[in-house]
């Protein structure tokens, strides 16, 4: 028997080892949902596909340099050979060629044009016949090329990446703030499916020991029949309810635990969250700094500009003429010297145009269409502005009027607890019938839950705030964040 205990001892001290047990209260829950969250995560990850999307623009704004090279390319066949008559004959090739070249080429924000600087040097040997060495340079050329009438892409690119990469910061921070609200969400359902087990098994007591006493009653016929099964069914039913709500309070564990990337075996005890001092909100107020800092100001105006930019790049294409000129020098010999010298009467200059004559109206008719895609484009955007100004005014009244609704469920909780204790006690000495006691039960119950309901509608209701607006209305400030810092090891 001693043996026994001990290995039952010794089994529930290695089960309380493995279950750690953490206290947690609501900031732990946000710090740590903003650390490790998987939805932490995705955003950082959108953060910095936008960061390298904004680095490859920058990147073209500055010169591109590029080597070329072949080394070697033998060749050992036949190929055709036009005679002076005007008849082919097949030739054989045997011969080793090497060429290199490296060229720097910069884009001309200001007129959408090109320029590019280079220079090659390419390399011949003859393996048959004269088996000569050959060299042919082109030690400078100069290359610009410039469209007439058409989109300037670089200079509307200028515009619209920098307004890009401002959008995807400030939706990053959004993002961050919605993780916190996802937080308070996980953990108030924990909350409340603890409080609904604390309800259940005070109801069990409760339940047992009234039905204690009605059976000592009922033996002295002070209760009826009735009344002694009422409590007796109130019995069972607060034994179903306890299991309901413990299965329930685990199921909300779990996911808070998932949400948080916490360990499995680790058993979460919420501590109920207190409110704090704010002021009055102002709607003006807030859509001022909403307007200023939400992603959505900055995505409507990009959105509006590559409107602007599809007519535009139409219109532009309608009567476009791409200009080309190349000026450099070149020269050959049989040693790389001659090759470079002398390169004077080795010179060369062209110029040439494409202009499109005739499409059969489909210019004209992408450039309706462009038109028509802005006008519907604006019409959006109008829409998805007075939508979000709508929404703002009804979170500015739902979180000012949730204050007084808080106060309103604490004294309800209050009230109703004092009123069933009440009950309990003076159904002890016979006054009231148990439709009377169940009924203030059902309220305390109600009353208690929804008290924790009206807290976690007041935190989301204040994160949702700072969501959009960015605005930390307890320290005044905006909502900011170390971009060079997160984004140091890309």
């Amino acid at each position: 028997m001693r043996v026994i205990l001990i290995i039952i001892s010794f089994l529930l001290c290695t089960s309380a080892a493995q279950c750690k047990v953490r206290h947690l209260t609501l900031e732990e829950a946000i710090n740590i949902a903003r650390l490790q969250s998987l939805d932490a995560a995705v955003a950082l990850d959108e953060l910095r596909s936008a960061y390298w999307q904004y680095r490859i623009y920058r990147a073209g704004l500055l010169p591109e340099v590029q080597l070329s090279a072949t080394l070697p390319a033998y060749s050992r066949n036949y190929s055709s050979y036009q005679n002076s008559d005007g008849s082919y004959t097949f030739v054989r090739n045997n011969y080793m060629q090497m060429n290199g070249g490296l060229s720097v080429q910069q884009s001309i924000w200001a007129t959408g044009g090109t320029l590019s600087l280079s220079t090659s040097l390419d390399y011949l040997k003859m393996f048959s016949g004269n088996k000569q060495e050959r060299y042919m340079s082109v030690p400078l050329a100069l290359t610009f090329t410039q469209p007439i009438f058409g989109v300037n892409n670089a200079k509307w690119n200028r515009r619209i990446e920098p307004v890009r990469y401002a959008e995807a910061q400030a939706s990053f921070l959004s993002a961050t703030e919605q993780v916190t609200i996802n937080a308070i969400s996980y953990f108030f359902n924990l909350l409340l499916a603890q409080e609904n087990v604390n309800i259940a098994k005070q109801n069990l007591a409760n339940a047992e020991s009234l039905y204690i006493v009605a059976q000592s009653k009922h033996k002295m016929g002070i209760i009826s029949d009735n009344d002694l099964l009422q409590l007796r069914l109130n019995v069972l039913n607060a034994r179903a309810s306890l299991t309901d709500n413990e299965s329930s309070l685990k199921s909300n564990m779990f996911s808070l635990r998932s949400f948080l990337m916490m360990d499995e075996e680790t058993e979460i005890i919420p501590i109920m969250p207190e409110t704090f001092s704010t002021p009055t909100l102002i709607y003006e107020d807030v859509l001022q700094k909403a307007l200023q800092n939400n992603s959505i100001t900055k995505n409507l105006a990009r959105r509006r500009m590559e409107a602007d930019y599809n007519v535009a790049s139409a219109r532009g294409n309608m009567r476009s003429i791409n200009l080309t000129a190349q000026v450099g020098i070149d020269g050959t010999g049989q040693h790389l010297s001659e090759a470079y010298n002398p390169l004077n009467d080795n010179q060369y200059v062209k110029v040439g145009v494409q202009i499109p004559l005739l499409d059969w109206g489909k210019r004209r008719g992408r450039l309706r269409v462009a038109k028509s895609s802005r006008e519907i484009t604006a019409g959006r955007l109008e829409l998805e502005m007075r939508s979000f100004k709508q929404d703002i005014f009804i979170l500015v009244e739902q979180f000012n009027n949730q204050r007084q609704q808080m106060e309103i469920a604490i004294e309800a909780d209050t009230i109703a607890t004092r009123r069933y204790n009440s009950n309990v006690e003076t159904f002890k000495i016979g006054k009231i019938s148990t439709l009377d006691l169940n009924d203030a039960q059902v309220s305390k119950d109600q009353a208690r839950r929804s008290r924790i309901s009206e807290l976690m509608y007041y935190w989301y209701y204040w994160y949702r705030l700072r969501s959009i607006t960015l605005w930390d209305y307890e320290n005044n400030c905006n909502i900011n964040a170390d971009f060079d810092r997160l984004l140091k090891n890309e």
